[in-house]
C-alpha cells in the first residue's frame, strides 16, 4: 500500500505503525524509512520492543504500540480507518489498544497470518 501510494503520489495521508523486537528483525525498515522521506503524505512510526538484545543502535520509539503512542503519532485517533496485519496475538493486542483509544469497530480492518 505505501510504495504504491508513493509511486502514485497519493494525497491521502498514510500512517504506518510498524513494531518489531529489534532493528535487525524489521523487514523492509530501510525501504519504509526511505518512503517516508520521499512521500510527504506517508508517516512511519517504527517501534522496537526488545532493544536490550540488539547489536544496533536505535533512536526511534521503543516499547509496544499503545493508545498514547497512537495519539502522539496520529493526533486525532478517531479520524483514520485502521488496517492491522500480523500474527493473531499482535492483531488481538492492537484491537485492545484501539478499543482503549475509543476507536469504533467499524473503523478497524484486520488480517491475521500464521507461522511468523
Amino acid at each position: 500500500m505505501g510504495p504504491q501510494a508513493a509511486h502514485e503520489r497519493s494525497p491521502q495521508p498514510l500512517f504506518l505503525a510498524y513494531s518489531n523486537r529489534r532493528p535487525e528483525d524489521a523487514a523492509f525498515l530501510d525501504e519504509l524509512q526511505g518512503l517516508e522521506r520521499r512521500n510527504q503524505h506517508f508517516r512511519l512510526m517504527a517501534t522496537m520492543t526488545d532493544m536490550s538484545k540488539s547489536a544496533r543502535t536505535w533512536s526511534g520509539e521503543t516499547g509496544y504500540v499503545d493508545a498514547d503512542k497512537l495519539r502522539r503519532f496520529i493526533g486525532d485517533p478517531a479520524a483514520p480507518i485502521y488496517y492491522m496485519v500480523g500474527p493473531p496475538a499482535m492483531v488481538e493486542a492492537m484491537q485492545r489498544v484501539l478499543g482503549e483509544a475509543s476507536i469504533a469497530e467499524a473503523e478497524i480492518r484486520s488480517e491475521e497470518f500464521y507461522g511468523y
